[in-house]
Formats: C-alpha cells, structure tokens, sequence
C-alpha cells in the first residue's frame, strides 16, 4: 500500500505536498503540489484546468498550457513575502483537474466549460482556470455572473478581444469580450484593458471596443505609470465591484513569455504584472483565468513560470482580502491517512 504524501499543514487546512520530504520534481503534478479536490471535505478555491484552443486565429498548442503550468509551477513556495500571507494555510486551496471539453465543436466547448464551473462554483467559491484559449473566458463569465451578477472585467492582454467576428465566427478567442457585453455579463462602468499594443484591424476598433465599455491602460503608457500609477487607475476605475481577472500572458513581452500563440513586442514584464496583481489585495475578486499559454513555443519553462505565479500573486491577494495575515513560518507534518 501506497503511504499518503507528506503535506505542509498551517491554518488547519491541507496544502502542499511538502519539499523537505519529496523532491520538487516528484509527486503529483498538481498546481503548486496541492492536493485534488477529492482530497479534502471542502476548499476556497479551486484550480480548475481547461485545455481548449479550437479558438485560436493564429499559432495553436494552448490546450497543452493546463499541464504545462502545472509543471511550471512546483517551485512555488507557501509563504509570499511580497504579500506577508500564506495563501495555502490562509485558503483551502484544491486543484480540480481538467474539464473534458470537445476539440472539434466550439459551441459544444462553450457550453461544457459553462457547465462545469457553474458545477464547480456550486462547491468552491473562487475559481482559478487555466486555458487553454481565450475562448473560455465568455463561458466562465457566464458561470461568475450567474453568482455574482454583471462582472468588473480587468483584463491584461495585448489585444482587445473585444472584436465581432473572424471569418464569420462569433466565438473565437478574440471575440469574448464582445460576446459577454451583449449578454449582459459585464458591468460597462467598471471594465479595463492593461497592456494593449500593437497593430490594430482599423481606426474604429478603439472607439468600437469603448463602446463595450472599456478603458484602456496601454503598455507604452506603462513606462510613465509604473506598477503604482496602473495600479491606481484600475482600483478607480473597478471600485468595490464584483471583479474577474483574465490574463492573456501574451500581455507580457515575448522576451517574458515566448510560448503564446499571438506575441506582440513591446508588452509589460514579468516584475510589472506581479506587482500590479499584488495590489488586487483590495478589490472584491471573484475568479480569474490564466489563457494563451503554449508550451511548443516555450524555452526553459520562461512562459509557464511566468503563468505559475500569475495564478500564485492571484491567489494570494484572494487570500490577503480574506483577512489572511502574515504567517512566519508554514509547519510541515505527514499527512495521516483517513
């Protein structure tokens, strides 16, 4: 028989699989080495996995981004000094394995993906998916405006995703944000873009993605800013509204992030999106998606360390909201067998 894992335990809750025991590349490939969702009673959070990319308008291989974030992310570490919270010990956090989602039919996806993370929130209240394509982010709102009602959208990209349509096709990866416009999904007053740039379709895709109800927080206006001056910007313009992050890592500079399927130069780096994150401690989150990672482009793991602790910063700002306070030290203890 199998002896169970040791784990970190801090806060009453079950965390990591624990590095002093089990080397860092052993083990399950959960986000952050923590447990399965069948693992424990209950949780707070819940990374849910979501390989899809039939959406794509140019490179593919997003649906491989799930697990390879996943791997990417087994140097994380409990404590985030950045933040002085323990986010695993603070939060039971699970990670709920991938959604089976067809690759051949996108209506047929969407409607899978909305199902499962209404099932999912049903259980957890906070989701964390990792994609996949930008497609997902329409079926996922669906799913958080359903709990929450019309959503604040602060989306980091270097595009718009705000456009009709590509080659007639209403749902693609760069339409979601449109899409959840005309259904009702998001609240116009309280939605930004970080890090646009690059070359646009025409001179009225700016006033037509103002129309949805976007401002806009372009990278060259990241020089003059700074981590502080974004951060602001987005804390006034989202206020105490029910907020969803969606990260495009292709927001990011390919010297940042080269496995994406839609690079731009010129976009934020690593150390600036992180700190922006970091700020979200006083925001009303309510879920987030980290979309467009893809590992055939990837060298050395840049793009998924990148991605791995995007989703870390998030959730440990979700765990700051909560209360969560600086903890010294992360006790470690063999998880008993139940």
């Amino acid at each position: 028989m199998t002896e169970p894992e040791p784990r970190v335990r801090d806060g009453g809750h079950v965390g990591q699989i624990d590095a002093t025991k089990v080397p860092r590349y052993g083990g399950a490939a959960t986000f952050a080495r923590l447990p399965r969702i069948d693992e424990v009673a209950g949780a707070d959070a819940a990374v849910i996995g979501i390989p899809f990319d039939s959406g794509v308008t140019y490179r593919p291989g997003a649906r491989f981004g799930p697990s390879h974030i996943r791997e990417s992310s087994r140097l994380l570490r409990p404590y985030n000094p950045a933040l002085g919270v323990s986010p695993f010990a603070t939060l039971q956090v699970v990670d709920a394995g991938d959604l089976a989602v067809s690759p051949f039919s996108i209506d047929e996806a969407i409607a899978t993906i909305e199902r499962g993370a209404r099932g999912l929130l049903e259980q957890v209240p906070y989701l964390l998916a990792l994609g996949g394509d930008h497609t997902i982010a329409l079926p996922l709102l669906r799913a958080a405006a359903a709990a929450h009602g019309p959503v604040a959208v602060i989306h980091f990209d270097a595009h718009l995703d705000t456009w009709d349509t590509y080659f007639g096709a209403a749902y693609t990866h760069g339409t979601p944000f449109r899409r959840a416009f005309e259904e009702g999904l998001l609240d116009p007053s309280g939605c930004v873009h970080v890090g646009i740039r690059g070359p646009l379709f025409s001179g009225t895709d700016l006033p037509r993605d103002a129309d949805v109800g976007f401002q806009l927080i372009t990278a060259p206006e990241a020089d003059g800013l700074g981590v502080a001056g974004m951060s602001e910007r987005i804390a006034e313009r989202v206020g105490d509204r029910p907020a969803y992050v969606s990260v495009d890592i292709d927001v990011l500079d390919p010297a940042h992030a080269p496995g994406t399927g839609t690079p731009e130069a010129g976009g934020l780096t690593s150390r600036e999106l992180l700190g922006v994150l970091r700020s979200f401690t006083a925001l009303k989150l309510i879920g987030a998606d980290i979309v467009e990672v893809a590992p055939s482009y990837d060298y050395a793991q840049i793009t998924g360390i990148a991605a791995a602790h995007v989703g870390y910063e998030l959730l440990s700002a979700l765990a700051a909201a909560s209360g969560g306070g600086s903890s010294p030290r992360a006790s470690t203890v063999a998880e008993q067998a139940s």
